[in-house]
């Protein structure tokens, strides 16, 4: 394991992890919940979780974003890491709904038709909001290369997303944490 992945790993356990009975955005029920913001966006480790990510992203991509809130710490902490890089990506944020005042639309930030998109997101259970913020990239007109969370704690989002056409990974796993998977 590499020295990021476990800094990584570690903040996780003992910033993000919760244990308790909690309800998740399906409704269903569940003994723990993980928070990774609280991972994804402390200084300590957020330059580790931009490289994490950055080396689980083909090398074609030219831009990163996801549904926001889910996906904005991890696109733009990355996007910004890269930079100092030299690896130009732009950063971007679906939003829940039309907008319906000013330009419109869903997209905030830059994204452009010709991008090359890694989807990203937080945490993910059933991976619906990663499919969800590929198809508003997709119907844009961008190409969605790879949907990359940072947790995988359903262990079904891969096969959601091959169902659709898309590539999924993630940087960990809810056994990586100690947690059988959630499932759909």
């Amino acid at each position: 394991m590499s020295d990021a992945r476990a800094r990584v790993l570690e903040h996780l356990l003992e910033h993000s992890v919760r244990r308790g009975d909690f309800t998740l955005k399906s409704g269903r029920r569940s003994s723990w919940f993980i928070d990774s913001k609280q991972t994804i966006c402390a200084p300590e480790v957020m330059v580790d979780v931009a490289d994490l990510l950055l080396s689980k992203m083909p090398s074609s991509a030219t831009a990163i974003g996801g549904l926001t809130m889910g996906a904005d710490g991890a696109s733009f902490i990355t996007a910004g890491v890269a930079a100092t890089r030299g690896r130009m990506l732009r950063a971007f944020s679906v939003r829940k709904e039309v907008k319906d005042h000013g330009a419109g639309g869903r997209i905030a930030g830059a994204l452009l038709t010709s991008d090359r998109v890694v989807i990203t997101e937080d945490t993910v259970t059933r991976g619906t909001s990663l499919l969800e913020a590929a198809h508003v990239v997709r119907d844009f007109g961008a190409e969605v290369v790879v949907l990359l969370a940072v947790v995988d704690r359903g262990g079904t989002a891969a096969a959601m997303a091959a169902r659709e056409g898309f590539v999924f990974d993630a940087l960990f796993s809810a056994p990586d944490l100690g947690f059988d998977y959630e499932g759909a």
